[in-house]
């Protein structure tokens, strides 16, 4: 897919949905969203759904945040990130009215959490959020050797930003996350865009959606978990690609 979209920057079709509509990762904040937002086209414009950092939310309940986003007029292609998957789902099953596609970036419906990793479930607490992780874990999970120095200090200033009994608890929900009644409920079309070098989210994830949304597209690149963060570009060529081929007079409801 990659080189049919290298270079297609401007959205040509008239018809094609003109607003993205952002759901944020773990934190909640679209802090992180800055360098992909700034590479998308201009004729793209976005909403970014920003979650409480004081309260926390289950999936249900954060439902009504997107819902007050979302535009009511025009069409609109929803993005989420990794922790939103199961809220984008859950919208999307909705079928609101306009809604013309799905964008999955490194997410899952249930829990991605496997081997000994699922063993840190009793080490998610508040006081494990209290300081920012160290360096190498943003690293080695989150962002990637070799990341620039920049985005590693913007992801410990956005993290200082929630609080920890929040990001406790969204980790928790991660971890009892169950969206697959609904993502076979889901008629729009879904790029699901892929991260090969995730330590998070693993290939599982994906298949996991695809066997049960089988028209499900996937679109590879080579980057870790961040991979808006990391590789905005990319991502943006892949993403304005699958916009231009989604139409308003696509049916969005049965």
């Amino acid at each position: 897919m990659k080189q049919n979209v290298e270079g297609s920057r401007q959205l040509g079709n008239d018809l094609s949905p003109k607003t993205l509509v952002l759901l944020p990762g773990l934190d909640g904040t679209g802090n992180l969203f800055a360098d992909f937002v700034s590479a998308l086209p201009p004729t793209l414009s976005t909403r970014i759904v920003r979650y409480p950092t004081d309260r926390f939310l289950n999936y249900t309940e954060l439902l009504s945040c997107v819902e007050d986003v979302i535009p009511t007029t025009d069409s609109f292609v929803v993005l989420a990130e990794s922790f939103s998957t199961p809220l984008a789902v859950k919208l999307a099953a909705t079928r609101p009215t306009n809604l013309a596609g799905l964008v999955i970036c490194a997410g899952f419906i249930t829990n991605p959490v496997r081997s000994w990793l699922l063993r840190m479930k009793a080490l998610v607490r508040p006081s494990f959020f209290r300081v920012p992780p160290p360096g190498f874990v943003i690293d080695h999970f989150l962002i990637g050797a070799n990341a620039p120095h920049e985005l590693r200090d913007a992801v410990r200033r956005t993290l200082r930003c929630v609080s920890p009994e929040v990001m406790a608890l969204r980790v928790r929900a991660v971890m009892a996350c169950d969206a697959r009644e609904e993502i076979v409920q889901v008629q729009v079309p879904t790029l699901y865009l892929q991260a090969k070098h995730d330590r998070l989210v693993k290939e599982r994830c994906f298949k996991e959606i695809q066997r049960l949304k089988q028209d499900t597209i996937l679109a590879s690149i080579p980057a870790p978990h961040f991979v808006l963060q990391r590789e905005p570009d990319r991502a943006v060529d892949l993403i304005v690609h699958f916009v231009q081929g989604l139409s308003r007079e696509q049916p969005t409801q049965v």
